[in-house]
């Protein structure tokens, strides 16, 4: 493996570490509760630490492992700009947005207990800004750029 695309990859994960300890920070000690594309949006991160360790400890199949970590953060940065678009009102609330809040074939007795518990977050609703963008806008810059990032490792690969 190319020292600079081990140096890079070792940024990507400690920045994977980082963002989650982030994330789990404002959820968990700032009490933001976080809807559901914010809980799909971490998927690429945690899939990098994966995906990464993996690289490091097999040290066969980079290029391939290192695609498979692209596509996870194509994927971010799509669900990243779809969730910005349903803060601004460009997109409607899809069914994610309440995924497991409703279901046609509730009994009343369930559908007491489901309004009972916390009502799901909207996806539109905006509960923490950093300098003044939602945490969605933030991940879909750093999801773009990670994407680059990881097409330039998938370069270096073919260099010799």
């Amino acid at each position: 493996m190319l020292n600079n695309n081990k140096y890079i990859l070792n940024s990507i994960l400690a920045f994977s570490i980082l963002s989650l300890a982030i994330a789990y920070f404002i959820q968990y000690i700032l009490g933001h509760e976080p809807c559901n594309l914010c809980l799909i949006e971490r998927i690429p991160y945690i899939a990098s630490l994966i995906l990464i360790s993996l690289i490091f400890v097999i040290n066969k199949f980079e290029k391939v492992i290192a695609g498979i970590v692209l596509i996870f953060f194509i994927f971010g940065s799509v669900v990243s700009f779809y969730h910005v678009g349903i803060e601004q009102g460009f997109f409607s609330e899809s069914f994610v947005c309440d995924l497991g809040s409703s279901n046609g074939n509730m009994s009343k007795e369930d559908l007491l207990k489901q309004l009972q518990n916390k009502t799901p977050i909207s996806c539109k609703d905006v509960t923490f800004r950093f300098f003044g963008l939602s945490l969605a806008t933030i991940n879909t810059v750093i999801s773009i750029l990670l994407s680059g990032i990881m097409i330039i490792v998938i370069k270096n690969y073919g260099k010799n």
